[in-house]
């Protein structure tokens, strides 16, 4: 069975006590300290929002509340898990220490009940090694083509992706962007977005040799190439995902990226899959958006 590229049920988590995590700021340009008033109830109130909206969508959302001060960036656990369509669960070892906790034995243990797990593969303890690999933020995939894209950084770590390729029956694709001040970019999923028919990408980004060969590869997959600019990553367009909504494809993205992009960029999206714009400003401010956010269910419901 071919995999599909667009999941119709996420995890998400709801956070009560939320703020910028001091462990990433070195590496995550996109990251600022929020005004530490109101935020928690700001950042609580983004995340019931767009899970109602996704619900409203026909997305199954798995909602799940942190109460902990613990994980700062446990809203975003895209980060530590990915599910495949043939049975896996994959965890991952994460870069900064308190996000280490993030991974969660009842959400582990909802994809025992309601889905088919034919297998879980933990390594998350290749942190204490100091190989890092941080799951769907690290590697964008395309599903159909079994394909992993991935932005070679401190946070992703080479022989980790070609170890889960391998495993995953899946190719890589590995090749480094930087910003305009010339910083390695941390995740994959800041820049890109690979979606059923198209991909969103920043190649300004990506040095000029291996642009070459990532344009090769869209083109044999016949991927609308919508280009971003960099100004339109830092407004995090590239921070989108598509998911099967109960009436057709979805392209799940922030207010923020949604206002920066163009007519144009939006009617092409939109042959292929209806805009689902949320805003979440807070939620930004900690230097991820709407894509981080969700964990993408692959797995078969039981």
């Amino acid at each position: 069975m071919k995999p599909k590229q667009t999941p119709n049920a996420v995890v998400m988590v709801r956070p009560h006590h939320f703020v910028s995590n001091p462990q990433t700021m070195q590496d995550n340009a996109y990251q600022v300290i929020a005004d530490s008033q109101h935020v928690s109830l700001r950042a609580y109130q983004e995340v019931t929002n767009v899970a109602q909206t996704l619900s409203d969508a026909g997305v199954t959302v798995h909602l799940f509340e942190d109460k902990t001060k613990l994980t700062p960036d446990s809203v975003f656990p895209n980060n530590w898990f990915s599910t495949h369509a043939d049975g896996q669960l994959l965890i991952y070892p994460m870069y900064a220490p308190n996000r280490r906790m993030e991974r969660r034995l009842d959400v582990i243990e909802l994809f025992h009940k309601q889905y088919q797990v034919e297998s879980v593969t933990d390594l998350s303890r290749l942190a204490e090694s100091e190989l890092f690999l941080e799951g769907t933020g690290s590697m964008v995939m395309d599903h159909p083509h079994k394909v992993v894209y991935a932005v070679e950084s401190k946070r992703t770590c080479a022989k980790l992706v070609a170890q889960v390729c391998k495993q995953i029956g899946y190719e890589s694709e590995v090749f480094n962007a930087y910003d305009a001040q010339g910083v390695a970019v941390y995740h994959t999923n800041v820049l890109m977005c690979v979606a059923s028919e198209f991909v969103m990408i920043c190649l300004d980004m990506v040095p000029k040799e291996q642009r070459a060969v990532l344009e090769q590869r869209f083109a044999q997959q016949n991927k609308v190439v919508i280009a971003l600019t960099l100004e339109q990553i830092a407004q995090f367009c590239g921070n989108a995902l598509e998911l099967q909504g109960r009436d057709g494809r979805l392209l799940a993205l922030s207010q923020t990226a949604f206002a920066a992009l163009t007519q144009e960029q939006k009617a092409m999206i939109e042959r292929s899959a209806k805009l689902l714009p949320m805003a979440i400003p807070t939620l930004e401010s900690a230097g991820g958006s709407i894509r981080c956010m969700l964990g993408g269910v692959h797995l078969q419901k039981r």
